[in-house]
């Protein structure tokens, strides 16, 4: 019996140019989209646009060890509009959803007012390219280890979630979790309404769960990260 292998989408259609990295996406209609961003959420993305514009991010570069740099790439990069949310919404708590290797959460601390508590499944001294180290950790920066995909887990970290301001949710990518994260944060007794950053939006894994959302949404892609970033007021 003859079986025949599915076809990759990189099969299909071999990238008509030649970059560093590359993922796969689409271009929809905004005319059928089911959100509009609100003038409140524009003026406060603007708001960061313009503060990224004096945002250094050097000190965080210097934690590498090769280029490329990517804290001091911008637009480009997603690290110095981070840095720009916490400095012009000034929230008195930050949540991030996926250290990975910690540049997001040291972006945001540098310029956060109040507490970084940043959430992963991972211990941060357990990833090899991690830059974080024990001195960054504090008061008002901390990591708890857990699976908040998990309605269980995420029940447990109410009294922690309900004081953020801002989220940003750099996880799996995949959309499924995204989606499940967004949907248990709707349900939170939020203490103000926070504003939730999304990382990779424009990736083809996110783009269904990114054209679903139905809350006020601005897509930031051109002045974040270039594999997309989208913000989200809940």
């Amino acid at each position: 019996m003859l079986t025949f292998k599915k076809p990759k989408i990189k099969d299909l259609l071999p990238p008509p140019v030649r970059a560093a990295h590359g993922e796969y996406s689409m271009i929809l209609s905004s005319a059928d989209d089911p959100a509009r961003p609100t003038p409140e959420l524009i003026h406060k993305c603007l708001a960061a646009i313009h503060a990224a514009l004096d945002i250094d991010l050097s000190s965080l570069s210097k934690r590498l060890a090769r280029p490329p740099y990517f804290p001091d790439i911008w637009p480009g990069e997603h690290y110095k509009l981070l840095a720009a949310f916490a400095k012009t919404l000034r929230p008195s708590l930050i949540v991030e959803i996926g250290t990975a290797t910690g540049l997001s959460a040291l972006a945001l601390k540098q310029c956060a007012p109040g507490q970084i508590v940043t959430y992963d499944v991972i211990p941060w001294n357990n990833i090899p390219t991690s830059v974080l180290t024990k001195a960054d950790f504090g008061p008002s920066f901390s990591q708890i280890v857990g699976n908040l995909g998990d309605p269980l887990f995420f029940a447990s970290q109410l009294d922690v979630l309900k004081k953020a301001e801002l989220l940003f949710i750099d996880a799996t990518h995949d959309g499924h979790l995204e989606r499940t994260l967004l949907d248990h944060l709707k349900t939170v007794p939020f203490e103000k309404p926070p504003l939730v950053l999304f990382d990779d939006i424009r990736v083809w894994t996110m783009l269904k769960m990114w054209r679903e959302i139905k809350e006020p949404k601005l897509d930031l892609t051109s002045f974040g990260h270039w594999s997309g970033t989208g913000a989200v007021q809940l």
